[in-house]
């Protein structure tokens, strides 16, 4: 009897990074004769030079996008509130019944970055030229992700695109929101404590050593405070560039293994979730991003499973992508997303009764738009509170820095003035 054949075992693809898009400035002229400049993406001058003359433009110029300091103006950055921005008026001139390449033109004038301008005529062209505008954005993958490349085709589908254009503004403006709220709770306290920092070095460096040759003088002994503090001074005057140096490199090996090794993003994301309240905040805020990000994407007909796929990214922290991509491999196999939610044990028990609720009435994308609302309110209130809570300590953790540096120089002084 010949043996059972055993099914081949199927070897998933490893997924190759795409190719990476090289930014050209052109001079070229259009059907009528007149002189056309821009920028457009490609992944080298033969591919730029093609894809003009799909467009109707003759090249007269194209050459590599150079951002050296010494090649005149440097172009700004296209910032994600400038991506919201232009989402919005998008969504407004269309609604108001303006055609979509002439739409393009009227928000790129209205625009101040000159990057984000020719970016939009470079979009405007490429529709032109055939292309949807899905696809036009997604020969910008820099500015425009793979989620907003998705329900912009959901909604060209459907044919909703203006609404669809102003549910896409609508998240982009909910999220940068919430982004600001979190760097404004962030950014306060660290950058008070590294001016302390500053200026204690400025004082170590070179103010404690003018009193340095001035208790030379006393002939006393002096302080064990101040001694300690005189010791620091004399380490930091011979050893500053090295300490300098350390922290640079401190700084530099913990961004590149935080980008290099994934254990590392994975550790940082647990731990900082368990800090007292600055990790109830992220808690907030990871809950949301994914509410707020699948209420959109849900709505706009793209099924659960690939909703679930998209959103996984956009919480912001690799504990909750890993808990989604979870979710979304047993929503695949037939279990209920409430049921999912549960297994991960790290969605609070309000947002897996409010998930159930609108898997029962049909409603789910309503009752996440709820849920996100709810915990976006949430994090605003915890953001002033936080505030109000880190102003006290801050004064307190600059009164030991700078005034311990002060007692510790005048306590010399004060003992001898109670000698004599």
């Amino acid at each position: 009897m010949p043996a059972a054949k055993t099914a081949p075992k199927t070897t998933v693809p490893a997924t190759k990074p795409a190719p990476k898009l090289i930014n050209f400035v052109y001079e070229c002229t259009n059907a009528q004769g007149n002189k056309v400049k821009g920028e457009i993406s490609a992944l080298n001058i033969t591919l730029a030079k093609a894809d003009l003359r799909r467009q109707g433009l003759i090249p007269i110029k194209v050459r590599k996008s150079s951002s050296s300091i010494f090649s005149g103006k440097r172009r700004k950055k296209i910032s994600a509130a400038e991506i919201s921005y232009f989402t919005r008026q998008m969504a407004t001139m269309m609604s108001a019944g303006v055609p979509l390449v002439q739409s393009f033109d009227i928000v790129a004038k209205g625009l101040d970055n000159e990057s984000m301008s020719n970016l939009v005529l470079s979009i405007k062209a490429e529709v032109e030229s055939g292309r949807s505008f899905s696809e036009a954005l997604k020969q910008h993958p820099l500015q425009f992700d793979a989620l907003f490349c998705n329900l912009v085709n959901a909604g060209e589908s459907s044919g909703s695109l203006e609404t669809m254009l102003d549910r896409i503004a609508t998240y982009k403006e909910k999220t940068e929101s919430l982004k600001r709220k979190i760097k404004k709770a962030l950014f306060y306290p660290t950058a008070v404590m590294v001016v302390a920092v500053i200026v204690t070095a400025i004082l170590l460096i070179f103010v404690v050593p003018q009193f340095e040759q001035l208790f030379k003088g006393f002939g006393a002994d002096l302080p064990a405070f101040t001694k300690m503090v005189i010791s620091l001074s004399n380490v930091l005057q011979k050893w500053w560039w090295i300490v300098l140096a350390f922290f640079i490199a401190a700084m530099w090996g913990f961004s590149y293994a935080k980008r290099k090794y994934p254990g590392v993003q994975h550790t940082l994301d647990r731990m900082i979730l368990k800090v007292p309240v600055v990790g109830n905040i992220l808690h907030k805020a990871a809950i949301a991003r994914f509410s707020r990000t699948l209420a959109t994407t849900f709505a706009a007909g793209v099924p659960l499973v690939e909703a679930l796929d998209s959103v996984a990214g956009a919480t912001g922290n690799i504990i909750y992508t890993n808990a989604i991509l979870r979710i979304k491999d047993e929503v695949a196999t037939g279990s209920q997303m409430q049921l999912s939610m549960r297994n991960t044990n790290i969605f609070p028990n309000m947002v897996i009764q409010m998930v159930a609720i609108g898997e029962e009435s049909g409603a789910l994308d309503a009752m996440l738009g709820k849920i996100a609302t709810i915990y976006e309110e949430e994090v605003d209130s915890a953001v002033d509170s936080l505030s109000s809570l880190l102003e006290p300590l801050i004064m307190a953790v600059l009164g030991v820095l700078v005034g311990g540096l002060v007692v510790a120089m005048y306590l010399p002084i004060f003992k001898m003035g109670s000698v004599v």
